[in-house]
């Protein structure tokens, strides 16, 4: 599924670009028969055609707003307007995507030898559907990790242009951390000294593009006000001696990547 000049790719100056402003064009990566072959099994896991045991499902509220999200419903029947399917990697397809050797090369470059996995997400935006994410990292108390995340890489599965609610950031914002300790939402407050509407980029890309994203920069993305969907596949990689906190649930073991590149 790789584009076959994935070894001539250059890593630096996207590592540049993420390093200064927190997010970072990696161009077209991912062939257009792998589009169309995840793209299918997105559609195949929200239709219920395909099951696989431990997939977390989210569906979009039915409100359309951030706010009335439902939590803990899990999949509540066939529908594509699921908002997020998590766990990707208990698919064989995704997960071969996942550890795809350029995706190794960025990884092993920022986080060292040893990778883990925290999440790997279909983030999804139906046709004429989609709520608006509010700004946000990707971090805090929640997480509940021992240090801070800070390597994401996004693949469009669709053509996200700015009406179908592209990803936008307010660059740099990566630098100061955490704007609030339990980390998520970021403040009005905050939104405002920050000037960051005024600052705030849109980066439409087309199918098959990745984008590298730091957890702390602050990015957000608007609803889907087009005939197609809005698919991509987020992936939050951690460095290998990272530890989950939580004491109340048995700490989660997080998934080895990469052993092999």
């Amino acid at each position: 599924m790789l584009v076959s000049h994935w070894a001539d790719i250059d890593i630096e100056a996207p590592l540049a670009d993420f390093k200064e402003r927190g997010y970072a064009r990696l161009g077209r990566v991912l062939e257009p028969d792998g589009v169309a072959a995840l793209a299918a099994r997105s559609n195949e896991l929200m239709l219920g055609e395909r099951s696989i045991p431990g997939l977390f499902y989210q569906h979009d509220s039915s409100t359309g707003r951030y706010e009335d999200l439902e939590f803990g419903a899990g999949w509540v029947g066939p529908s594509l307007r699921y908002r997020k399917l998590e766990k990707l990697e208990l698919d064989l397809l995704f997960l071969a995507w996942i550890e795809n050797p350029l995706f190794a090369r960025i990884a092993h470059a920022v986080l060292g030898r040893d990778v883990t996995l925290y999440r790997a997400v279909l983030w999804n935006k139906a046709a004429h559907a989609g709520m608006a994410l509010p700004w946000h990292q990707d971090d805090g108390a929640f997480w509940g990790i021992d240090r801070p995340p800070s390597l994401q890489i996004w693949t469009a599965l669709d053509p996200a242009p700015r009406e179908a609610g592209c990803v936008e950031f307010v660059p740099a914002s990566h630098h100061a951390g955490l704007a609030t300790e339990l980390g998520g939402t970021v403040p009005p407050d905050q939104l405002e000294a920050e000037d960051a509407e005024r600052r705030a980029v849109p980066v439409p890309v087309e199918a098959g593009e990745a984008l590298l994203i730091h957890n702390h920069v602050w990015h957000r993305s608007g609803p889907n006000s087009t005939a197609t969907p809005r698919r991509g596949i987020g992936l939050s990689f951690l460095s290998g001696d990272t530890r989950c906190k939580r004491k109340k649930r048995k700490p989660r073991v997080f998934h080895p990547v990469f052993r092999g590149a």
